[in-house]
């Protein structure tokens, strides 16, 4: 009976999904509705937005304006419409952006950390040698050479993220590479590549839901940066760190133009964070999590 009463939360975990245990957790729950809500807002707010994006409907940086909510911005558009207009884009590219960075990082982490050998220190070094760069001023350098293209943000900021991603899960690699099954499929002569993406791959995917929303949090950060600094997305394009950047001059005058942004950005990047944090929690076994 002991023995039946011990086994069951394990055998429970093993049935269920890690999606299914991750969504017991109560910070789940919570980042699943606050990334929710953004999501909503990014997507679903064109169809509701008051004005056409470009519309002008007053003048510049009024607080109060008929047939407005939050006022106008520097150009006399409404500030609400540019804002649920201004959130899809920028959650796309960042996600586009996180993925191939996480694919990449977690390809190069896991061979890393399973052949070692020459191929670990070559990959490490190399990628010692791109974390030497700060991911702003590698961005800042190729968007000014080459002009901000939507691609090239996507490209830049993804391969900027892979060297950490793959740091990460070198070390989780190292750990999962001793253990007894994946010495069994080796002595099986079970291929390398199969038993680092079939055996390895798989038990480290707490690290990697980590690192992935890590990343999305880094990359909307950055896309936003870069589109404040005027090598982002390019106006007239709604978007909310170029919100931010052309309307930051008047923050006492007419604050909603910036402060809907800015607290767009810091609701989605909490939300994916427990997210994130739940999903990992889910994936170690942490059943106190769900009480939390």
């Amino acid at each position: 009976m002991t023995a039946i009463a011990i086994s069951a939360p394990a055998a429970r975990r093993h049935r269920d999904g890690l999606l299914v245990r991750a969504v017991r957790v109560r910070r789940t729950r919570i980042g699943l509705a606050l990334t929710l809500l953004v999501l909503a807002t990014a997507f679903l707010g064109p169809l509701v937005a008051p004005h056409g994006v470009d519309d002008f409907v007053g003048g510049p940086y009024l607080a109060e304006s008929p047939g407005t909510v939050f006022g106008t911005d520097n150009l006399g558009r409404d500030v609400l419409t540019r804002f649920l207009h201004g959130g899809q884009l920028l959650l796309v590219l960042s996600l586009l952006a996180t993925l191939i960075g996480v694919g990449i990082g977690a390809a190069v982490g896991v061979t890393a950390g399973y052949r070692r050998g020459w191929v670990d220190e070559t990959l490490m070094r190399t990628g010692d040698v791109l974390l030497a760069f700060p991911q702003v001023v590698v961005a800042l350098l190729f968007l000014s050479i080459l002009g901000p293209q939507l691609w090239l943000i996507v490209l830049i900021v993804g391969l900027s993220h892979a060297p950490r991603v793959a740091r990460v899960i070198r070390g989780a690699t190292l750990g999962v590479a001793e253990r007894d099954f994946v010495k069994a499929a080796e002595a099986a002569a079970v291929p390398r590549w199969r038993i680092a993406f079939s055996e390895i791959l798989p038990n480290v995917t707490g690290a990697l839901m980590v690192e992935l929303g890590l990343r999305l949090t880094y990359s909307i950060g950055l896309i936003a940066a870069l589109s404040f600094l005027g090598l982002g997305l390019q106006p007239p394009t709604a978007d909310w760190g170029l919100m931010i950047n052309e309307n930051r001059v008047a923050l006492t005058v007419s604050p909603w133009a910036v402060v809907l942004p800015v607290t767009a950005i810091a609701v989605l990047t909490i939300g994916t964070n427990l997210i994130t944090d739940g999903l990992s929690r889910a994936s170690a076994g942490i059943d106190r999590g769900v009480t939390r």
